[in-house]
């Protein structure tokens, strides 16, 4: 039986996920089916609070949500900070810039090996583009986003579901953790929503 009023605002990924009984991962619950339509209907960092068309509902990792889609926004609006993915690209763009400048003056002589070091030590940048298909990773958050050309989405994160300070507010940029010290950062991994 459907709740009066349910409209499923994202759907479960592929393969499930794990569900608690509150924003608290010692309180585990019953599993999500694949596929299940869910309303979101609160935010608490990546937690989310999901709605079942059933009424049933549990807290889940919301970056791992596949959002259903809507009617297209009205021409002309702006893009939030969180889905536009140009800040991104920009960031990319001068991280690399900055990596090639450094090995420029290596390669000539004028940049000695400890130098060199100090000079990329703490540069990060990730991007994968496959036709259409654009994978980024953010420093700021400790993810990968995927984008189609317009919107950005969670692909793989580094991090546990975390709540912020600020509920209401989940899609601007987190502080940036400091860069590692030394080489050896754990590479990111795509989160299966089994937690395999």
């Amino acid at each position: 039986m459907t709740t009066p009023g349910f409209r499923p605002t994202h759907v479960v990924p592929q393969h499930g996920m794990p569900a608690w009984e509150a924003p608290d991962p010692a309180r585990p619950t019953v599993p999500l089916d694949a596929l299940l339509p869910v309303q979101l209907v609160e935010r608490l960092g990546d937690w989310a609070r999901v709605l079942c068309a059933n009424g049933w509902s549990a807290w889940v990792d919301g970056r791992h949500l596949v959002t259903v889609p809507q009617d297209p926004p009205l021409t002309g609006a702006p893009l939030t900070h969180a889905a536009d993915p140009r800040p991104l690209l920009v960031r990319a763009e001068q991280t690399l810039a900055r990596y090639r400048a450094a090995v420029e003056e290596r390669m000539t002589g004028t940049l000695e090996g400890e130098a060199f070091q100090a000079r990329t030590r703490g540069l990060r940048i990730g991007v994968v583009v496959d036709g259409e298909s654009l994978w980024l990773y953010d420093t700021d958050r400790a993810r990968w986003v995927y984008a189609d050309g317009s919107r950005l989405n969670t692909y793989a994160t580094d991090e546990a579901p975390r709540a912020t300070a600020d509920p209401g507010r989940d899609d601007g940029p987190r502080t940036a953790a400091p860069a590692p010290a030394a080489p050896g950062h754990p590479p990111t991994q795509v989160v299966t929503p089994d937690g395999a």
